[in-house]
Parts: structure tokens; sequence; C-alpha cells
């Protein structure tokens, strides 16, 4: 390395900014995340699952405590927080008190109020499947999978204010700069896909949720246990295919001599995760130039496939062709994959504040059939049994109308639905009550840390054992106060 007369580090006569530029083909620009972690490269930054003892050896993949029932989670998340008492939390007196103005405690973005005006579902409820799980209308594709589904219907949260309870929906706390769950499963287990990132996030075509990339950080992790951001369609990661003039063979040696520089750098430095995440997001990158377009190919799919997805129709298509190309990246060993339905705006995601009948219709009806055709691909090529499903957004709804006028909803953490499918847990149950208005839970209620618990235990690890020291303490998703998985779900 040396130094031109202007200041600026060189590299065969080119400025470090060019250098890296051109031998990446814009890789600084991929998210560090799930990324592939080379043999020594890492060696004094990974801890095995106790947070405590050196990782010795590959850490591409890690055992687990026990024998796993899921070898991947696919996180469905609706963001906004779609109302269960429209969905799948059937309450009749809703119907019988509409438009009354009755006493119920509520607490949302407008605080606590002790009444307010009924509103009624817009959608009528059925049952379904041999179990008889009530569905909404809302979801036609969807109510034919109920034997296959578990309903949480009971999950409380601690924050009804979208930007914290995203946060503890997806790390376990209310404020930012913690692991997310993804991060957490792979520090914990690695990739068993060293070619692709184990932890992958598809956003709303609209944009991401509020708080972005905080969402999916890596916290006080090592940074390469973030989420990467992948296209469903077109080139998977911005930036990521390399310049024309440059050949497969001219890159590798370039970045053979730039690794064995960066290697000596970092051997002299204990506490780098940076720069050990750099290092194999290089790799990695390089690898992905021929991995991650196969993956999100698409056009070798047969068609009945596509339909099933509702790729073959405009509503259907951008949210199908994501869960499609989850289920490809189940395939080829992702661990993590989260699907967002939603993005930045009000009118983009779920989050009715004003009239639900054209909110709920609009994301159900775009998520609905693609949800669906998820459960029976996985399902019809024996994928289920080994795929946790997780569906929901960071909160409910109240049974209240928010205005005067109207119909939206306001926040409602204190008692809402998600649900649950394949990767060990039962099918065609429902555990949990809210009350008979549906405001907040009364009968076995489960907080976030049980479903993070869950996935965790559903992926063979413990959720106390499962740890990393920082800050004085041994950190762990559930917290240092621990939490038991939903056992009443599991198979």
């Amino acid at each position: 390395m040396t130094h031109d007369n202007h200041g600026k580090g060189s590299f065969c006569g080119r400025t470090r900014r060019e250098f890296l530029r051109t031998i990446g083909g814009g890789f600084t620009s991929v998210a560090l995340a799930g990324l592939m972690q080379k043999d020594g490269f890492l060696m004094n930054q990974a801890f095995a699952s106790d947070g405590k003892t050196p990782y010795v050896g590959p850490l591409s993949a890690k055992p687990p405590h026990f024998a796993p029932k899921a070898k991947s989670v696919i996180f469905l998340f609706m963001y906004g927080g779609p109302s269960h008492v429209d969905t799948f939390d059937y309450k009749p007196d809703l119907y019988k008190y509409d438009g009354q103005t009755i006493k119920v405690k509520t607490h949302g973005r407008g605080g606590h109020k002790n009444e307010g005006r009924i509103v009624g579902p817009e959608w009528s409820f059925d049952q379904y499947g041999q179990s008889g799980q009530y569905v909404s209308e809302l979801f036609p594709h969807l109510s034919t999978c109920v034997d296959d589904i578990a309903f949480i219907k009971s999950m409380t949260a601690d924050s009804p204010i979208h930007g914290s309870a995203m946060f503890m929906m997806n790390s376990g706390r209310i404020q930012s700069g913690n692991p997310s769950l993804g991060s957490w499963l792979n520090y914990g287990l690695g990739t068993e896909n060293e070619d692709l990132p184990g932890y992958v996030v598809m956003l709303d075509k609209t944009g991401g949720p509020i708080s972005g990339a905080k969402n999916w950080s890596a916290g006080y992790m090592p940074a390469q246990y973030q989420g990467t951001i992948f296209r469903p369609e077109g080139s998977p990661i911005l930036h990521l295919q390399p310049p024309d003039t440059m050949s497969s063979a001219e890159q590798r040696k370039i970045l053979d001599h730039l690794n064995h520089f960066n290697g000596m750098h970092l051997a002299a430095r204990v506490d780098n995760s940076d720069l050990a995440a750099r290092i194999a997001s290089y790799e990695l990158a390089f690898k992905m130039q021929t991995t991650a377009p196969e993956a999100v190919d698409i056009d070798d799919e047969p068609a009945h496939v596509k339909e099933l997805y509702g790729i073959d129709q405009e509503r259907t298509e951008d949210f199908g062709r994501k869960c499609l190309l989850a289920r490809r990246l189940v395939e080829r060993g992702v661990r993590f994959i989260q699907v967002y339905s939603g993005g930045a705006h009000n009118d983009d995601n779920w989050d009715a504040h004003a009239d639900l009948k054209f909110n709920h219709d609009k994301h159900a009806g775009n998520t609905d059939k693609p949800i669906a055709g998820l459960i029976k691909d996985l399902k019809q090529r024996g994928l289920l049994d080994e795929t946790l499903i997780v569906w929901g957004g960071e909160f409910g709804r109240q049974p209240t109308a928010e205005y005067a006028k109207g119909t939206g909803r306001d926040h409602n953490a204190k008692g809402f639905t998600m649900w649950m499918a394949g990767g060990g847990i039962k099918g065609g149950v429902s555990v949990g009550e809210t009350d008979e208005l549906g405001s907040e839970a009364v009968v076995n209620p489960y907080h976030v840390k049980n479903l993070h618990a869950t996935i965790l235990h559903q992926m063979g690890l413990n959720p106390e054992a499962l740890t990393y020291f920082f800050d004085g303490l041994d950190q762990s998703l559930v917290g240092v106060e621990g939490a038991e998985p939903i056992r009443e779900i599991i198979a």
C-alpha cells in the first residue's frame, strides 16, 4: 500500500476506494449477515452456543443442544398489526354490540381508555378442517390449511407503539441495538449453505418497516450474523455482478491477496468482528455471483407451482414470488427467512386506523393465496415437517373504534393472535383466549418471549442456554429471566 500526492491510499495506482469497488464489484454494499465464516478468520471472535467456550473448527455449522424438529424458519411478518378479531379470533359479541359505546379498557397509541364504540367485524367467520378452526372469510385459501396450523390466540407484548413493538417481536427487547431472532439462530447453529447467507430478509415492494435495518440487526454480536436483504427477482442483491472487464480467475486472485493481508491484520487484533465479517463478506459475495441468481430464478418452476402461489395473478404475484423464493432458500439450506407484508406508509401496511375493511381486504387478498401455497408446496415436497412457518405482526388491534367516525381500530398489545405451522408443531389446534371482546388475553397468556422460546426449541436450541456474553451479562434472546416454550402446540 502506498500513498499518492493527495495523501489518499492507493493500490496499483488506484485509490483505496476504487480498489475496493473494483475487486468487490460492489461487494461493499452487500449486507454482512449470515455470512460464510472461513476457518481461522473468526477463531478469536466465535464461541459455542453457550456464549463462553471458544468454538474450534469450521464455523459454517454448529451442533444444536438437542435433536431439532425444524431446520429452517420462515417468518411471515404482517407489518402494521393485523386485527385478530377480524382474522382468526372469532368474537360473536362484536357483531351484537356493533356501534354501541360500552365500558372496555384499552391501551393503544391513543393512551389508556375505559370505554369505546364497538366495531363489529365486516367479515363472517366459519369453521374449517377436521379440527373445526374458526377463520374469517378474509382467508379463503388459508382456511383449507387449518389442520396444519396451531393458533396462539393469547399473545401479549410490552408496547402498543410500532417502533418498540417491532424491536420486541424481532429481538425480544423494546430498544434497538439487540440481536434479532435470525441472528440468534445463525449464531447458535451456523449455516448449512456456505454459498448463501444464513439469514435472508425480503421487504414489501412499497418499502421496509419502521426503523428499517435495526429490525434485522446483529446488535452486539459480530456483524456477520445480521440479515441480508434479497430482492425476489432480477439480481437478488444490488451490485453483486462483477465488472465485465474482469474474469472470475482475476477476481479470485485479487481476493486471495486481499484476504492474505486482511488475515495478517486480523491475527494481531483479537476483537475486530467488523474486519472478520468483511473478509467473510468478500468470500461469500464471490460465491453468490453464481448461487444467488440461481436461487431466485423461478423460470424453471412448473406452471402449476407458480399458480399455487398466485404468481400468475397481478394481485398476488409479488408476495407469491417471495413465498416461492422462501421455499427455494429453505431447499438450499438457508436457516432463517423473514418475509414482510407491509411497507412504510399506513395505506401500504396492516395499520388500519381508519378504514379497516379497505385495509384488510387489500392486505389479506395480497397474501392469502401465496401463504396457503407455501404451506401446501412444502407439505407435498416433504419439507413442512422440517420447516417452521410463523405468521403474525407486532401486535393486534382493539375491539373499539379509534375515531368518532370510521371503522379503524387502535393498536392492541394486550392480546392478539399469531400462528405457527410445520417444524414439529401440532396442527389443527388453538391455545389461549382473549376476553369476549378480544381486548386482552385472559386464558393462558403468552408473551413474545414464549414465542421466541418455542422457535428456538423447535430448532434444537435451549432458549436459556443459548447466550452471548455482553455488557457483563450472559445475554439471551429470552432475557435473563428466561421463558418457556409454548408446549401445548409442540407435537
